[in-house]
């Protein structure tokens, strides 16, 4: 994806958090990375709503809207990629249409869902109940085209100057954030982790916390949720405060890879033998992949040169 400046970026732990790494130069920009991350998100999201939707035997015409929203948004972000060496408007257009679009589909998917959990009719007290909640379809799961349509905006959106927070929209047109837009990504991983953590635990509600693994991605995920917070609103973060982000996003890739291979395992049947009814109705294999998700995105935002040079200025500048 090009939609990002020209200008090349390169990793800096060397010289930020990981001085014992002796980094590799990228011909992409950290923007480029992040809006490729988000093509893939909106890919394997439209996979996961047909996986999940499937579930019952029949997909009814409001739940294929995330499906083909998903497909069509990958191949239109792909298509802004292409055009944006030449045609850098149009791209950013295209993007921005896109990815407003996806953020809709989110809150809409987060309407319906919740209709699903409140009975309007029942009687007093009972109309949204806690195990209503944990037996209805997943309330903060559609956030996550919501978080792919934030992160790919602010990826599309150039930061003129580097660190300022202006965000340059279309043409001379801009927005002036309160913050720079490394510390806006970091806010929004944060945020995105929180979803992904209230869905788990929703999720996991239904078997009772039985299994101790779950106990532990439970504490992954108040950690990961915390830290990119807590990092991001610090004005002079130490390298204790980088060291720690990045512990806290290799923890969420390992518990999301580590929490796949448990779902897919407790969808085998006896012999390991896979039968697809089990992996449509058990457990979903990639939802745990989205921390791991949440760990890649935040190690991108923190790969840009001025990641710390601008968290770290004096308060004067």
């Amino acid at each position: 994806m090009r939609l990002a400046s020209p200008r090349r970026l390169s990793f800096r732990f060397k010289r930020i958090a990981l001085p014992f790494l002796t980094p590799p130069r990228l011909s992409l920009t950290r923007d480029q990375l992040m809006l490729g991350m988000v093509a893939l998100n909106e890919f394997f999201l439209a996979v996961e709503v047909y996986l999940a939707h499937g579930a019952n035997g029949t997909i009814v015409p409001d739940e294929w809207l995330p499906i083909y929203f998903g497909f069509c948004s990958f191949l239109l972000l792909i298509l802004a990629g292409l055009l944006a060496t030449r045609h850098r408007t149009a791209a950013s257009v295209i993007a921005t249409v896109t990815l407003v679009g996806s953020a809709l589909v989110g809150f809409l998917g987060v309407y319906f869902h919740l209709a699903r959990a409140v009975l309007p009719t029942a009687p007093a007290g009972e109309r949204l109940t806690l195990d209503l909640l944990i037996w209805a379809p997943p309330v903060m799961g559609p956030l996550a085209y919501s978080l792919a349509g934030l992160l790919g905006i602010s990826a599309a959106w150039q930061e003129n100057p580097v660190g300022s927070g202006r965000m340059i929209i279309f043409k001379e047109h801009a927005l002036r954030l309160p913050y720079s837009k490394t510390r806006a990504y970091i806010f929004t991983i944060g945020m995105g982790t929180l979803a992904a953590l209230v869905s788990s635990v929703l999720d996991h509600a239904r078997t009772g916390f039985e299994n101790a693994w779950l106990w532990h991605a439970l504490a992954i995920g108040v950690f990961g949720t915390v830290v990119p917070v807590a990092f991001a609103s610090r004005d002079h973060p130490s390298r204790l405060d980088i060291l720690t982000f990045v512990a806290a996003m290799v923890l969420l890739i390992l518990t999301g890879v580590i929490g796949s291979y448990l779902h897919v395992r407790a969808d085998l049947v006896f012999g390991h033998t896979i039968v697809a009814e089990r992996f449509l109705r058990g457990a979903p294999p990639l939802a745990p992949l989205l921390f791991s998700n949440m760990g890649v995105l935040g190690l991108i935002a923190l790969l840009a040169p001025e990641c710390l040079q601008i968290l770290k200025q004096p308060a004067d500048q």
